[in-house]
């Protein structure tokens, strides 16, 4: 952290290690969601994930006696995130991967570090410098390309990656409000509360929505939705919370676009070899992620950045 209260621009090795992880956590969920969503409905699922993951934090916290927030607007701003985080856009993405492929799924997915790069000028006046936003289209364009034999498609494909997308959106304008409203906020708490409340909303929507469909628990389920609470809830949104705190939220969200890669890798590891083009966009990718990572918002002259800022109120 600067003196300021700002994130630091350079990224340590434990910074370089929880990015790592988080690119590795969150490349395997897409195929775990996918497994979970065939024998169980999809806000269920959702919300079975997020209750299970709420209370295995909220223990801890417990255990550790972590501090819990304080005052209306610390609880206002995790009750907040629990629906655009959580709820609305994994409650969307877990119902789209009936239709979509997971590799689908992550590769529109990867368009999020495209939005926050739009929205955090808009929404806390800050720069996104150009060489990011350069990097991020070029990253984009090459999972686009690598993708483009499976964009023809149906009209339930058609809109389950409008769903995806939509997911896009919500969670990419959660990523800039959580930035300055979660600083004080124990990590381990936030996110254990707003898997709660993001549950709460889930079982209200498979309530409201799912009433006719029942689940199936069938083994490969019950691995992969323990696999997607300890692993990709729990440890992974921890994580995420403790380098949002230390790194730009455009920084940040390139994770979107490593997780296809280590999604198309993981499946090639079990049904596939992996083609020469792959190879290709993988180096693109990185690269590209690269660059993003190496940028420093706020260095350079004001011709070095696009200008995207709101109105100064």
């Amino acid at each position: 952290m600067t003196d300021s209260g700002r994130p630091s621009s350079t990224l340590t090795r434990s910074h370089l290690l929880g990015y790592i992880a988080l690119c590795l956590i969150w490349g395997s969920t897409w195929l775990a969601i996918h497994i979970v969503v065939s024998d169980v409905p999809p806000l269920e699922a959702a919300a079975v994930r997020f209750l299970l993951a709420a209370f295995l934090l909220l223990a801890l916290a417990a255990f550790q006696k972590r501090p819990w927030p304080k005052g209306e607007s610390q609880w206002s701003a995790i009750v907040v995130l629990a629906i655009t985080i959580l709820a609305v856009p994994y409650g969307l993405i877990f119902w789209a991967e009936q239709y979509v492929t997971s590799s689908m799924t992550a590769v529109l997915f990867s368009a999020m570090p495209l939005v926050v790069a739009l929205l955090t000028p808009l929404m806390t006046h800050r720069t996104v410098p150009r060489s990011a936003v350069f990097a991020l289209v070029v990253a984009f364009a090459s999972l686009l390309w690598l993708f483009y034999a499976e964009l023809r498609v149906s009209p339930r494909a058609l809109l389950g990656g409008s769903a995806v997308l939509v997911a896009v959106i919500v969670s990419s304008w959660s990523v800039v409000f959580a930035k300055n409203r979660l600083h004080e906020i124990d990590s381990v708490v936030a996110t254990g509360l707003q898997f709660l409340f993001g549950a709460v909303a889930l079982f209200w929507g498979t309530w409201a929505l799912e009433a006719r469909r029942h689940a199936v628990w069938t083994r490969p389920a019950i691995v992969a939705m323990v696999f997607l609470t300890v692993f990709g809830s729990c440890a992974a949104f921890v994580v995420y919370y403790w380098l949002l705190k230390r790194m730009q939220p455009y920084q940040l969200a390139t994770t979107s676009l490593v997780v296809p890669v280590v999604a198309v890798l993981e499946g090639a590891f079990f049904r596939e070899q992996i083609p020469l083009t792959m190879v290709i966009v993988i180096i693109i990718v990185l690269a590209s992620v690269g660059t993003v990572l190496r940028a420093e918002a706020g260095a350079g002259s004001e011709e070095d950045f696009i200008l995207l800022r709101g109105k100064t109120p």
